[in-house]
């Protein structure tokens, strides 16, 4: 009964879910606002758990004197820190929380995503060696639409407003007809692949064939 009871919830959720999608009838929108005001519960029961599962793993890693368990020591004391401002202070627009955000979390968030370009640019260059084919085809196109959306501020001074024009009066609009037709050609494909995968896995869900969201790991059995 462990198992059998959560995979009927779970099938009789997606059947409702699914129907509710396709029969908009006015029984079936009252229970949909208020399963996704269970959800809204089951979500704050599951930050408690993140905290939870956060400063534990945290705590252990510096008890045990873990490889940057100082960085550990850095994230409990900024987490605690943050929550007593948050809570005892208030989070509106001018005080400490909001300070405290906007000019120590914005900074570093952007610090990250600095560091993250040079990352993907390592991995462009990798991707974009010229083996094959279809990575010639590929490095060709990136150039061209590269090239083509460069701006160039001092090349206005000569009449043109980018690079790509610089260099070639067409090269802008090839740069545009590769984003608006082959890409999205390639972009709807990729959703058409990803939407087919997500319902195959929900009704290996709803079907009991996929059961690791259960807990031990693995698939079906």
């Amino acid at each position: 009964m462990r198992l059998q009871i959560p995979l009927l919830i779970t099938f009789l959720a997606g059947v409702f879910m699914a129907v509710q999608f396709f029969v908009p009838h006015d029984l079936g929108v009252t229970a949909y606002t208020e399963l996704l005001n269970w959800g809204r519960i089951i979500g704050a029961f599951a930050l408690v758990l993140g905290i939870h599962s956060l400063l534990r793993t945290h705590l252990e890693k510096i008890r045990r004197r873990r490889h940057d368990w100082p960085y550990s020591m850095v994230a409990i004391v900024s987490f605690v820190f943050m929550v007593v401002i948050g809570i005892g202070f208030g989070s509106d627009p001018g005080s400490a929380f909001d300070w405290l955000f906007n000019y120590v979390q914005v900074p570093l968030d952007a610090t990250m995503f600095a560091l993250l370009a040079f990352f993907i640019a390592s991995a462009a260059f990798r991707t974009f060696r010229a083996r094959s084919t279809e990575a010639t085809l590929l490095l060709v196109a990136a150039i061209v639409v590269m090239l083509g959306r460069v701006p160039g501020s001092l090349l206005v001074l000569f009449g043109q407003t980018g690079v790509g024009e610089w260099l070639h009066s067409t090269m802008p609009d090839v740069s545009e007809w590769i984003m608006n037709f082959p890409s999205v050609a390639a972009k709807r494909g990729i959703i058409f692949g990803v939407a087919l995968g997500s319902i195959a896995t929900a009704l290996r869900i709803m079907l009991g064939i996929e059961r690791s969201h259960l807990g031990g790991g693995g698939g079906g059995e």
